[in-house]
């Protein structure tokens, strides 16, 4: 009987097997669809190799799905264009519309700059799937993709795409995947997005959406994923999310929502990885609100204003990897656990005010930071190897609290402090008023002593500070004056001189230049600010940012005030003053640049009426890349201290009507960190903010980082890959990873391989080309001592032919040429250091991830769903922070491979 049973068994799967082979073989039988498939595979540039000519399409062609002789799907995911295809690819699918049953057509990875035509949402009725994932493509999202009402997967992350969500998507009842992370999409997210029933997946990350988030979201009980992070959303977490009960993964990070985790978050029993850091959420975390989520692998609270104690339950969660909860105001003592069964998981509880002794509850993690806290008592074995315990009041550890600042602490709360272990510690005063005493002298005289030498120093630094600014003529300093009557106060300390900065606008003459602020005159949605374009009553254009004080700090733009009284190069934006009248807006005056950015100049609207897309040639890129590495060079090498720009991207890089360079993005500068006292000074003041890679703090406030993002700017202008500079590492480490094997200082043709196909250079231009991948991948090194100073970058971008010429002729000549050796040597001296190093993610930059949660990244653990181009790490935001490191810390190696 088994034996029976089996041979059915394999009989029906033969069957099927037969009947799938003959659906695929038979031929294609209609002429119409051979026509279109011809026009498609000549429209867009694909090679015989994968659609042969003369070969039959149904059982020939790579990609080409058919059914009863008829084409039901497409993937070209991932294709190589022809040399003729490459020179000018377009979004040129217009034979689609003739295949009538075309239910998948998927080109990811494949370059469609362009916009989507509308004529999608009437002829091609049939679709279900649609997949443009990293196609370049552009515009807006037409309204009528609301029409396909068999769609069951939209996949259109990493683009560039702009506007708002169209509200007919709400029509799409049948979607199950909706992924539109990585693009510039603005306005709010859509309520009738609620409608969409059977939605599962929904990734809206790494966008500038604002607003509040529609709690009709709730209602999607179908959701497993949801990705709202690197927006700009506010107002608080809908209390209706915690009816999602099949959810999965959320990430609401890098935002600004506010208010307190919703106790009905304990209807996500499902719920693995939570992440809704970077935000401004407060008050303390419900009791019983981990209890029933026995799911939880991921929990990132990181950088709110939560208070109160943590949850016993999250220390002994089975399936917990990481627990990240670092700055916060969360207080209280560790759990004595005795579950001791160590796990491979991270604990972050840094920069809150936990106190106390550390406990075995600690063993279950192999990486800890409990930095920035109130910690005493000794550090047991376990601790020691793993942790970072800097900045507590720990007995024979380093880098430890002043006795003051724990002292103080623990008597505000009733509690004993050990003096750190040593002899004369204040034991409890319960052996009468004679050891009461003794104590509160120590205490006392503690204290006043710390006061007292805090002010010794504070007095010491001003008067520096004040002896700086006398002989100092070109730096920028921090002391801003009177802030106009009407404005809110500034920082402590600041002066400013308003009459240096410009001309005064008035409100009415700004409104008359922006057409009353009209949307046709919105240039885009900044994170400092709005920015529109204007005319002034003398016929000057100009960009005029509108900053909001209710939604922006008042730093935003003070420290830019401060930063143009202080600076002048012809490579910044000419500024060209402000209007500070009113009491809740403020308004800054840019001079208008034609070209606009890289970003959007590097391919640009072909005026002809083909539609088709322009490149930069090879001398504007060369062009370009020297303006900006001058720009830097200003700020790195000639302001004192100096100066680092910290929002290097294609976007930072404006340009005028000759192309020529004006650094924007100028609301990040700071002074390095770790020059001098005024930048002590500078760190008291600042609030953090972002940095298109990240956020104020020692990874991002060195010469160095720039160095690095504009390594990736290097590389978008060699391999016309759009949105490199701008994503964060993480997004495009699988993109390094392919690419940077190709560019080596002994083999020319290698770069053939990367550069921008639409590029046509002759053999000394290549290598320009060559030389200038070579510098940005000196700019790539890991490590940031090893790269090259940005004056070395700029001898070698005047000079390219001399970086590879010089480079290969003989090593003794090398090591003897002493005229050159200043730069050419910093180039390669860290070049061969670095060849075989990882040459990818600071650990700045490796906390935001693309499409999948944040988290996932971070930890390595898992890979990334669908994601933003321009978000996350890289993106520009007003909040974007990071710790000093992430644990664990990347240890991938990209290893060169051989070539014969």
């Amino acid at each position: 009987m088994v034996g029976r049973r089996s041979i059915v068994s394999f009989g029906f799967l033969l069957l099927l097997l037969f009947e799938s082979t003959l659906e695929q073989s038979e031929p294609l039988s209609s002429h119409t669809e051979r026509a279109a498939l011809l026009d498609l595979r000549s429209s867009l540039g694909l090679r015989s190799r994968d659609w042969p000519r003369k070969a039959e399409p149904c059982s020939s062609w790579r990609g080409v799905r058919c059914l009863n002789g008829r084409v039901i799907g497409l993937n070209i995911s991932g294709f190589q264009r022809t040399r003729v295809g490459r020179q000018n690819p377009q979004f040129a699918v217009n034979s689609l519309a003739n295949l009538t049953l075309l239910s998948s057509f998927n080109a990811s990875n494949f370059l469609l700059p362009g916009a989507i035509p509308d004529w999608f949402g009437f002829r091609m009725a049939a679709i279900q799937v649609l997949d443009l994932r990293s196609c370049s493509v552009n515009g807006t999202i037409p309204s009528s993709l609301g029409n396909l009402t068999n769609l069951t997967s939209l996949y259109l992350s990493k683009n560039n795409l702009t506007g708002q969500i169209p509200v007919s998507l709400g029509r799409l009842l049948r979607l199950s995947i909706l992924g539109l992370s990585g693009n510039s999409l603005n306005g709010s997210i859509p309520a009738p997005i609620a409608s969409l029933g059977n939605l599962s997946f929904l990734d809206l990350s790494s966008n500038n959406f604002t607003g509040s988030i529609p709690p009709g979201i709730g209602t999607l009980v179908m959701l497993q994923y949801l990705n709202l992070s690197g927006n700009t959303l506010s107002s608080s977490i809908p209390a209706q999310f915690g009816d999602l009960q099949n959810l999965v993964d959320l990430d609401l990070s890098f935002n600004t929502l506010s208010g307190s985790v919703p106790e009905d978050f304990r209807g996500l029993r499902n719920l693995q990885n939570m992440i809704i850091g970077e935000n401004f959420l407060g008050g303390s975390l419900p009791v019983d609100l981990f209890a029933t989520l026995t799911q939880l692998q991921s929990i990132v609270l990181r950088h709110n204003g939560f208070t109160g104690s943590l949850p016993d339950v999250l220390w002994s969660m089975p399936e917990l990897r990481l627990l990240d909860v670092s700055g916060n105001n969360f207080t209280g003592m560790l759990p004595n656990s005795s579950n001791t069964n160590a796990i491979s998981a991270v604990l972050n509880i840094s920069q809150n005010m936990f106190y106390g002794g550390l406990t075995p509850s600690l063993k279950r993690f192999s990486f800890i930071d409990l930095s920035g806290n109130y910690f005493k008592g000794s550090v047991p074995d376990h601790a020691r190897s793993n942790a970072s315990l800097d900045s507590n009041c720990l007995q024979n550890v380093s880098s430890q609290r002043t006795l003051a600042e724990c002292s103080s602490f623990y008597v505000e709360r009733g509690l004993n402090f050990d003096n750190f272990g040593l002899p004369n510690s204040a034991q409890p005063s319960d052996a009468g008023n004679s050891r009461k005493s003794n104590r509160t002298t120590i205490i006392l005289a503690a204290v006043f002593g710390g006061l007292g030498f805090v002010l010794l120093v504070i007095l010491f630094m001003l008067l520096l500070v004040c002896t700086r600014k006398r002989g100092a003529t070109n730096q920028r300093g921090f002391g801003v004056g009177p802030v106009p009557p009407k404005g809110s106060e500034p920082p402590p300390g600041l002066v400013m001189n308003f009459s240096s900065l410009g001309d005064t606008f008035t409100y009415q003459q700004l409104l008359q230049a922006t057409g009353d602020f009209s949307k046709t005159n919105l240039i885009k949605h900044g994170h400092s600010g709005d920015l529109f374009h204007g005319v002034l009553e003398n016929g000057i254009d100009v960009v005029i940012k509108r900053i909001d004080l209710r939604t922006i700090k008042m730093e935003a733009y003070l420290l830019e005030l401060d930063f143009f009284s202080k600076t002048s190069h012809t490579r910044l934006v000419p500024f060209l003053g402000h209007c500070l009248e009113n009491e809740h807006e403020k308004f800054l005056v840019y001079k208008f640049m034609p070209n606009g950015d890289l970003s959007n100049s590097l391919y640009r609207n072909n005026n002809s009426d083909d539609d088709g897309l322009l490149s930069l040639d090879w001398i504007t890129r060369l062009k370009i890349a020297i303006g900006a590495a001058e720009g830097l060079c200003y700020l790195h090498h000639e302001c004192t201290p100096p100066l680092v720009h910290r929002d290097v991207q294609a976007s930072s890089i404006l340009l005028d009507d000759k192309f020529e360079v004006r650094l924007g993005s100028l609301r990040e500068v700071c002074t390095q960190e770790g020059d001098t006292h005024q930048n002590r000074i500078t760190r008291m003041l600042r609030l953090p903010q972002s940095s298109e890679q990240g956020a104020s703090g020692p990874l991002t406030s060195i010469c160095s980082y720039d160095v690095y993002c504009f390594g990736k700017v290097l590389l978008e202008l060699v391999t016309g890959k759009l949105g490199v500079s701008s994503s964060s590492d993480s997004q495009v480490k699988e993109w390094l990873e392919n690419t940077l094997p190709y560019i080596s200082i002994y083999d020319k043709e290698l770069v053939t391989k990367i550069v921008d196909p639409s590029l046509i250079v002759d053999e000394d231009l290549l290598e320009e080309v060559w030389a200038m991948a070579i510098v940005a991948r000196s700019c790539l090194n890991p490590k940031p001592s090893r790269r090259p100073l940005m004056r070395y970058i700029l001898k070698a971008l005047e000079n390219p032919l001399k970086v590879v010429r010089e480079e290969n002729s003989t090593s003794e000549k090398l090591r003897t040429a002493s005229s050159r050796g200043s730069w050419n040597a910093a180039l390669f001296g860290s070049w061969r250091q670095s060849s075989l190093d990882v040459t990818v993610i600071p650990a700045a930059s490796a906390y935001r991830a693309e499409g999948a949660s944040s988290l996932k990244q971070s930890t390595g653990s898992q890979g990334s769903g669908q994601s933003g181009q321009n978000g996350g790490g890289e993106r520009s935001s007003s909040r974007r922070r990071h710790s000093k490191e992430i644990f664990p810390e990347p240890s991938d190696v990209l290893e060169r491979p051989d070539h014969d």
